[in-house]
Protein backbone atom coordinates (compact mmCIF):
# COMPACT_ATOMS: atom_id res chain seq x y z
CA UNK A 1 0.00 0.00 0.00
CA UNK A 2 1.12 3.27 -1.00
CA UNK A 3 0.30 6.47 1.01
CA UNK A 4 0.08 9.08 -1.59
CA UNK A 5 -0.13 12.40 0.02
CA UNK A 6 0.64 15.58 -2.14
CA UNK A 7 4.19 16.55 -1.41
CA UNK A 8 5.81 20.32 -2.43
CA UNK A 9 6.56 20.05 -6.29
CA UNK A 10 10.58 21.04 -6.82
CA UNK A 11 11.22 23.83 -9.39
CA UNK A 12 12.83 21.00 -11.64
CA UNK A 13 12.52 17.61 -12.40
CA UNK A 14 14.18 16.13 -9.34
CA UNK A 15 13.99 13.67 -7.71
CA UNK A 16 13.67 12.14 -11.02
CA UNK A 17 12.23 8.61 -11.83
CA UNK A 18 15.09 5.85 -11.76
CA UNK A 19 12.64 4.11 -13.73
CA UNK A 20 12.73 6.19 -16.99
CA UNK A 21 16.68 6.00 -16.26
CA UNK A 22 19.08 4.79 -18.79
CA UNK A 23 21.37 2.75 -18.16
CA UNK A 24 19.73 1.55 -15.15
CA UNK A 25 21.12 2.01 -12.14
CA UNK A 26 22.27 -1.14 -9.90
CA UNK A 27 20.49 -1.95 -6.96
CA UNK A 28 20.99 -6.10 -6.63
CA UNK A 29 22.30 -7.14 -3.54
CA UNK A 30 25.78 -8.74 -4.49
CA UNK A 31 25.36 -11.58 -2.00
CA UNK A 32 23.19 -14.09 -0.29
CA UNK A 33 21.86 -12.90 3.20
CA UNK A 34 23.18 -13.94 6.31
CA UNK A 35 20.39 -12.66 9.14
CA UNK A 36 22.15 -9.50 10.87
CA UNK A 37 18.83 -7.74 10.40
CA UNK A 38 16.42 -10.73 11.51
CA UNK A 39 13.54 -9.10 13.48
CA UNK A 40 14.72 -5.63 12.74
CA UNK A 41 12.25 -2.77 11.07
CA UNK A 42 14.38 0.14 9.25
CA UNK A 43 12.74 3.08 8.34
CA UNK A 44 14.94 4.74 4.99
CA UNK A 45 14.30 8.08 3.51
CA UNK A 46 14.51 8.36 -0.21
CA UNK A 47 14.35 4.65 -0.82
CA UNK A 48 11.98 4.80 -3.70
CA UNK A 49 15.38 4.57 -5.95
CA UNK A 50 19.06 5.27 -6.25
CA UNK A 51 21.27 4.23 -3.44
CA UNK A 52 17.77 4.03 -0.61
CA UNK A 53 16.55 1.50 -2.98
CA UNK A 54 19.82 -0.48 -2.70
CA UNK A 55 19.81 -0.17 1.26
CA UNK A 56 16.06 -1.12 1.16
CA UNK A 57 16.63 -4.06 -0.94
CA UNK A 58 20.30 -5.35 1.03
CA UNK A 59 18.68 -4.58 4.26
CA UNK A 60 15.60 -7.01 3.17
CA UNK A 61 17.75 -9.64 2.33
CA UNK A 62 19.55 -9.40 5.71
CA UNK A 63 15.85 -9.99 7.38
CA UNK A 64 14.64 -6.15 8.29
CA UNK A 65 10.79 -5.32 7.26
CA UNK A 66 11.27 -1.43 5.30
CA UNK A 67 9.10 1.53 5.47
CA UNK A 68 10.21 3.53 2.36
CA UNK A 69 9.72 7.55 2.60
CA UNK A 70 9.98 8.98 -0.94
CA UNK A 71 8.74 12.35 -2.34
CA UNK A 72 6.45 11.51 -5.40
CA UNK A 73 7.95 9.11 -7.46
CA UNK A 74 5.42 6.53 -6.75
CA UNK A 75 6.29 3.91 -9.64
CA UNK A 76 9.95 3.59 -8.34
CA UNK A 77 8.36 3.27 -4.56
CA UNK A 78 5.99 0.53 -5.67
CA UNK A 79 8.71 -1.23 -7.33
CA UNK A 80 11.05 -0.75 -4.53
CA UNK A 81 7.89 -2.28 -1.92
CA UNK A 82 7.75 -5.31 -4.60
CA UNK A 83 11.39 -5.54 -4.33
CA UNK A 84 11.61 -5.81 -0.16
CA UNK A 85 8.51 -8.15 -0.61
CA UNK A 86 10.23 -10.52 -2.84
CA UNK A 87 12.55 -10.86 -0.34
CA UNK A 88 10.09 -12.35 2.28
CA UNK A 89 10.13 -9.06 4.37
CA UNK A 90 7.23 -6.22 4.99
CA UNK A 91 7.30 -2.91 3.50
CA UNK A 92 4.73 0.24 3.61
CA UNK A 93 5.42 3.05 1.27
CA UNK A 94 4.70 6.64 2.62
CA UNK A 95 4.37 9.50 0.04
CA UNK A 96 5.40 12.90 1.63
CA UNK A 97 7.91 15.65 2.32
CA UNK A 98 10.99 15.50 4.98
CA UNK A 99 11.19 18.66 5.10
CA UNK A 100 7.55 18.97 6.01
CA UNK A 101 7.84 18.46 10.02
CA UNK A 102 4.30 17.34 10.25
CA UNK A 103 4.65 14.62 7.62
CA UNK A 104 7.41 13.05 9.34
CA UNK A 105 5.80 12.96 12.43
CA UNK A 106 2.75 11.05 10.42
CA UNK A 107 5.37 8.85 9.09
CA UNK A 108 6.75 7.96 12.13
CA UNK A 109 3.44 7.04 13.45
CA UNK A 110 2.69 4.87 10.50
CA UNK A 111 5.75 2.82 10.38
CA UNK A 112 4.70 2.04 14.74
CA UNK A 113 1.21 1.79 14.23
CA UNK A 114 2.82 -0.69 10.95
CA UNK A 115 4.91 -2.49 12.37
CA UNK A 116 5.48 -1.89 16.21
CA UNK A 117 8.81 -1.33 16.62
CA UNK A 118 11.87 1.15 14.69
CA UNK A 119 15.26 -0.28 15.03
CA UNK A 120 16.77 1.49 11.81
CA UNK A 121 16.75 5.26 10.90
CA UNK A 122 18.36 6.07 7.55
CA UNK A 123 18.23 9.39 6.59
CA UNK A 124 18.91 9.19 2.99
CA UNK A 125 16.80 11.96 1.07
CA UNK A 126 18.53 14.75 -0.64
CA UNK A 127 18.38 17.24 -3.86
CA UNK A 128 21.27 19.00 -5.37
CA UNK A 129 20.79 21.59 -7.68
CA UNK A 130 24.08 22.66 -9.90
CA UNK A 131 24.89 26.44 -10.50
CA UNK A 132 27.97 28.30 -11.88
CA UNK A 133 28.10 31.17 -9.60
CA UNK A 134 26.38 32.01 -5.90
CA UNK A 135 24.85 35.03 -7.29
CA UNK A 136 22.71 31.99 -9.40
CA UNK A 137 21.23 30.93 -6.58
CA UNK A 138 18.03 32.03 -5.51
CA UNK A 139 16.50 32.12 -2.00
CA UNK A 140 14.33 29.70 -2.67
CA UNK A 141 16.64 26.85 -3.98
CA UNK A 142 19.05 27.65 -0.84
CA UNK A 143 16.06 27.44 1.73
CA UNK A 144 14.57 24.12 0.10
CA UNK A 145 17.80 22.93 -0.12
CA UNK A 146 18.54 23.15 3.23
CA UNK A 147 14.92 22.48 3.92
CA UNK A 148 15.11 18.80 2.44
CA UNK A 149 18.60 17.75 3.19
CA UNK A 150 19.32 19.06 7.22
CA UNK A 151 15.98 20.61 8.48
CA UNK A 152 14.46 17.41 7.06
CA UNK A 153 17.36 15.16 8.38
CA UNK A 154 16.29 16.56 12.60
CA UNK A 155 12.50 16.28 11.57
CA UNK A 156 12.99 12.92 10.76
CA UNK A 157 15.02 12.12 13.54
CA UNK A 158 13.34 13.75 15.81
CA UNK A 159 10.32 11.77 15.42
CA UNK A 160 11.57 8.50 15.24
CA UNK A 161 13.95 9.37 18.63
CA UNK A 162 11.26 8.09 21.24
CA UNK A 163 11.18 5.01 19.27
CA UNK A 164 14.48 4.18 19.12
CA UNK A 165 16.35 1.82 22.35
CA UNK A 166 19.43 0.94 23.00
CA UNK A 167 20.81 -1.04 20.07
CA UNK A 168 19.28 1.07 17.94
CA UNK A 169 21.26 2.75 14.86
CA UNK A 170 21.30 5.75 12.94
CA UNK A 171 23.15 6.27 9.61
CA UNK A 172 23.08 9.72 7.70
CA UNK A 173 24.23 9.98 4.00
CA UNK A 174 26.40 13.07 3.71
CA UNK A 175 28.58 12.91 0.58
CA UNK A 176 32.33 13.47 -0.66
CA UNK A 177 31.27 16.87 -1.47
CA UNK A 178 31.40 17.62 1.93
CA UNK A 179 35.10 16.75 1.79
CA UNK A 180 36.69 18.22 -1.59
CA UNK A 181 34.17 21.37 -1.79
CA UNK A 182 32.46 21.38 -5.17
CA UNK A 183 32.28 24.97 -7.23
CA UNK A 184 28.84 23.95 -8.92
CA UNK A 185 26.70 22.50 -5.68
CA UNK A 186 27.25 25.40 -3.31
CA UNK A 187 24.19 25.13 -1.38
CA UNK A 188 24.20 21.07 -1.45
CA UNK A 189 27.54 20.73 -0.43
CA UNK A 190 27.46 23.18 2.50
CA UNK A 191 24.12 20.61 3.56
CA UNK A 192 26.42 17.76 3.48
CA UNK A 193 29.04 19.72 5.95
CA UNK A 194 26.32 20.35 8.01
CA UNK A 195 25.42 16.11 7.87
CA UNK A 196 28.65 15.49 9.22
CA UNK A 197 28.70 17.69 11.87
CA UNK A 198 25.08 16.59 12.73
CA UNK A 199 26.29 12.88 12.53
CA UNK A 200 29.32 13.19 15.06
CA UNK A 201 26.86 15.83 17.20
CA UNK A 202 24.23 13.37 17.47
CA UNK A 203 26.54 10.54 18.34
CA UNK A 204 27.93 12.00 21.24
CA UNK A 205 24.67 12.88 22.38
CA UNK A 206 23.01 9.62 22.14
CA UNK A 207 26.05 7.18 22.66
CA UNK A 208 25.54 6.63 26.27
CA UNK A 209 21.77 5.69 25.18
CA UNK A 210 23.04 2.75 23.63
CA UNK A 211 22.31 4.22 20.37
CA UNK A 212 24.89 4.31 17.68
CA UNK A 213 25.39 7.04 14.27
CA UNK A 214 27.12 6.92 11.75
CA UNK A 215 27.25 8.44 8.39
CA UNK A 216 28.28 7.26 4.93
CA UNK A 217 29.72 9.94 2.01
CA UNK A 218 29.27 8.40 -1.23
CA UNK A 219 31.28 9.89 -4.09
CA UNK A 220 29.85 9.84 -7.53
CA UNK A 221 26.93 7.36 -7.54
CA UNK A 222 24.89 6.72 -10.95
CA UNK A 223 21.38 7.93 -9.52
CA UNK A 224 18.42 9.41 -10.68
CA UNK A 225 19.67 12.80 -8.84
CA UNK A 226 22.04 13.63 -11.45
CA UNK A 227 20.44 13.49 -15.13
CA UNK A 228 17.33 15.11 -13.56
CA UNK A 229 18.54 18.09 -13.03
CA UNK A 230 21.36 17.54 -10.07
CA UNK A 231 24.40 17.83 -12.31
CA UNK A 232 24.96 19.70 -15.39
CA UNK A 233 25.36 18.42 -19.15
CA UNK A 234 28.67 19.16 -19.12
CA UNK A 235 29.37 17.45 -15.97
CA UNK A 236 27.57 14.75 -17.03
CA UNK A 237 29.53 13.86 -20.10
CA UNK A 238 32.35 12.82 -17.31
CA UNK A 239 30.03 11.80 -14.26
CA UNK A 240 32.24 9.95 -12.65
CA UNK A 241 35.69 10.03 -14.06
CA UNK A 242 38.07 12.15 -12.44
CA UNK A 243 37.73 9.66 -9.16
CA UNK A 244 41.07 7.02 -9.39
CA UNK A 245 38.95 4.22 -10.28
CA UNK A 246 38.12 6.06 -13.46
CA UNK A 247 33.89 5.44 -13.58
CA UNK A 248 30.97 6.34 -11.21
CA UNK A 249 29.64 4.42 -8.66
CA UNK A 250 26.97 2.03 -8.55
CA UNK A 251 23.56 2.23 -5.37
CA UNK A 252 24.93 -1.51 -5.09
CA UNK A 253 28.19 -0.98 -4.32
CA UNK A 254 26.92 1.67 -1.77
CA UNK A 255 24.33 -0.16 0.09
CA UNK A 256 27.22 -2.60 1.99
CA UNK A 257 28.33 0.25 3.78
CA UNK A 258 25.20 1.54 5.21
CA UNK A 259 24.14 -2.22 6.06
CA UNK A 260 27.46 -2.73 8.25
CA UNK A 261 26.82 1.01 9.91
CA UNK A 262 23.40 -0.77 10.86
CA UNK A 263 23.73 -3.75 11.98
CA UNK A 264 26.07 -5.15 14.71
CA UNK A 265 29.36 -5.65 12.83
CA UNK A 266 29.97 -1.88 13.74
CA UNK A 267 28.72 -2.34 17.15
CA UNK A 268 32.20 -0.11 18.38
CA UNK A 269 31.97 2.27 15.80
CA UNK A 270 29.73 6.02 16.36
CA UNK A 271 30.22 9.16 15.21
CA UNK A 272 32.21 7.67 12.42
CA UNK A 273 31.93 8.17 7.69
CA UNK A 274 32.54 5.76 5.36
CA UNK A 275 33.79 6.64 2.12
CA UNK A 276 32.12 4.30 -1.19
CA UNK A 277 34.07 7.36 -3.36
CA UNK A 278 36.13 5.28 -5.89
CA UNK A 279 39.11 6.02 -4.30
CA UNK A 280 39.50 9.53 -3.43
CA UNK A 281 41.58 10.85 -0.40
CA UNK A 282 39.72 12.60 2.24
CA UNK A 283 41.51 12.44 5.17
CA UNK A 284 37.93 12.89 6.97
Amino acid sequence: MIDQQQPMIHEDDLPGHESGLEPKPEWEPRFPGSGRLTGKVALITGADSGIGRAVAALFAREGADIAILYLCEHDDAEMTRQIVIGEGRRAIAIAGDVGDKGFCDRAVAEVIARFGRLDILVNNAGEQHPDQDITDISEEQLRRTFQTNIFGMFFITQAARPHLGAGAAIVNCTSVTMYEGSKELLDYSSTKGAITAFTRSLSENLVDKGIRVNAVAPGPIWTPLNPSGGASDEKLKSFGKHTPMGRPGQPNEVAPAFLFLACSDSSYMSGQVLHPNGGTIVNG
